[in-house]
C-alpha cells in the first residue's frame, strides 16, 4: 500500500501540465525577442494568435518618421523662428523635423508664451500679444494639399504650408504582404492628408484607408472593429495612436515610439525594419497550437499512467521516470518552436 500510494503521489505530480504554458511562453519569446519584438505582457502571445484583423498608423510606423522639411527656405528669418520655437513644443515627427531643419538653417527660437500642444490638432502659443499656431490645414485656417504639411498660422497672417517628404520603413512592404496572406484584414488609419494615405496604401496594397483622424477617431474605430467581433492588432508610435493602442485587442509600437504609445503597448518592435510584426502574427499562431499539443501529452501522460500506479503495476522508481519522461516530451515539444 505504501508503494502504491508513493507511486500514485509520484506519478500525478502536475509537473508537465505545470509546464504546458510557460515553457511554450519562453521559447516563443525568446525566438521572437531575436526576431526584434520585446514583449512586455504574459497573455499578449495568447492575444496575438488570436488576431484577425490589423491597423497601422502612418507617420512613424510605416513610413520611419524622421520627414524632411521641403521648403524652410520659403520662411523669412520671423516666421522661422516662431515655426521652430513651436515645433520645440511637440513631439510630432513633423514638428521634431521642423525643429531640426531650423536649427540647421541656423535659426533661433522665438521665445513664446501659454505654449501648449493640442494632440490630434497641433501646438499653439502667444507671441508679440498675437496667437500663432503650427499644425493641421482645418485648425490652422489653411487648405489642405496631397501631400504631407504641417501649417504655420501668425496672428491673422495668412497661411504658410510647410511640406515634408518621408521614407517608407524597412520591412513595411513585407510585413502588409505577409498579413494579407495569412487572411488578416489590413487597415491604415493616419492623420494625414487624404493625398498622402491614398498613396501609401496603394503603395503597400491596403485597400482599406482612413485620412485625417483624430485621436478619438483612432480609437472609435478600433472599437467599432471590436464591436463587429474582430480581433484588432494596432500597430502604432505617436500621442495620437495612445487610445486606440489601449483599445485594441494587442498592441505594437516602434522603439522610437513616445513613452506614451511604447506604455500602451503590449509588444515593442526593437529595430526599424517592421517585418516581424508579421512574423509576430504567425510564431503566436504556433505557440498556441503547441500548447493545446502539451495539454493534449500531459492529459495522455496521466489518463494511461495513473490507473496503471493505482492497481500497482508501477514502483516509486517507475512511477520517477514515468513523471520526469512526460515533463522532458513537454519541454521538447516546446523547444520546437526554436
Amino acid at each position: 500500500a505504501i508503494d502504491i500510494s508513493a507511486a500514485v503521489l509520484i506519478i500525478t505530480c502536475p509537473c508537465a501540465l505545470g509546464l504546458a504554458v510557460p515553457a511554450v511562453v519562453t521559447a516563443a519569446s525568446g525566438k521572437l525577442f531575436r526576431r526584434g519584438l520585446l514583449i512586455k505582457d504574459g497573455t499578449a502571445l495568447e492575444r496575438l494568435a488570436e488576431v484577425d484583423t490589423v491597423v497601422f498608423d502612418k507617420t512613424g510606423t510605416l513610413t520611419m518618421g524622421t520627414p524632411k522639411p521641403e521648403n524652410l527656405g520659403d520662411l523669412n528669418a520671423q516666421d522661422m523662428a516662431v515655426a521652430a520655437a513651436l515645433a520645440a513644443g511637440s513631439s510630432h515627427p513633423l514638428a521634431r523635423a521642423l525643429a531640426e531643419g531650423a536649427a540647421a538653417a541656423g535659426c533661433t527660437p522665438a521665445t513664446l508664451d501659454d505654449l501648449r500642444e493640442v494632440p490630434g490638432y497641433g501646438v499653439e502659443g502667444r507671441w508679440q500679444g498675437q496667437i500663432v499656431r503650427l499644425g493641421r490645414a482645418d485648425w490652422i485656417g489653411a487648405t489642405a494639399g496631397n501631400s504631407t504639411a504641417t501649417h504655420l498660422k501668425i496672428g491673422t497672417g495668412a497661411p504658410i504650408t510647410l511640406r515634408f517628404a518621408d521614407s517608407l520603413r524597412p520591412g513595411a512592404e513585407t510585413a502588409v504582404a505577409a498579413l494579407i496572406a495569412q487572411g488578416k484584414r489590413v487597415l491604415l488609419v493616419s492623420g494625414d492628408v487624404e493625398g498622402a494615405v491614398a498613396a501609401l496604401a496603394q503603395r503597400l496594397g491596403i485597400s482599406e484607408w482612413h485620412a485625417g483622424a483624430l485621436p478619438q477617431e483612432k480609437a472609435a474605430l478600433v472599437t467599432q472593429l471590436t464591436g463587429q467581433g474582430a480581433r484588432v492588432l494596432m500597430v502604432g508610435d505617436g500621442l495620437n495612436d495612445t487610445a486606440a493602442l489601449a483599445a485594441a485587442h494587442v498592441s505594437v509600437s516602434p522603439a522610437s515610439a513616445l513613452d506614451a504609445a511604447r506604455t500602451a503597448s503590449d509588444i515593442v518592435l526593437l529595430g526599424q525594419d517592421l517585418s516581424p510584426v508579421a512574423d509576430a502574427v504567425k510564431i503566436a499562431v504556433q505557440a498556441r497550437r503547441r500548447i493545446k499539443e502539451n495539454f493534449g501529452i500531459s492529459i495522455l501522460y496521466n489518463a494511461v499512467a495513473v490507473p496503471i500506479a493505482l492497481i500497482g503495476l508501477a514502483t516509486p522508481l517507475a512511477a520517477a521516470l514515468a513523471m520526469s519522461a512526460s515533463s522532458i516530451t513537454v519541454s521538447l515539444n516546446s523547444l520546437r518552436l526554436k
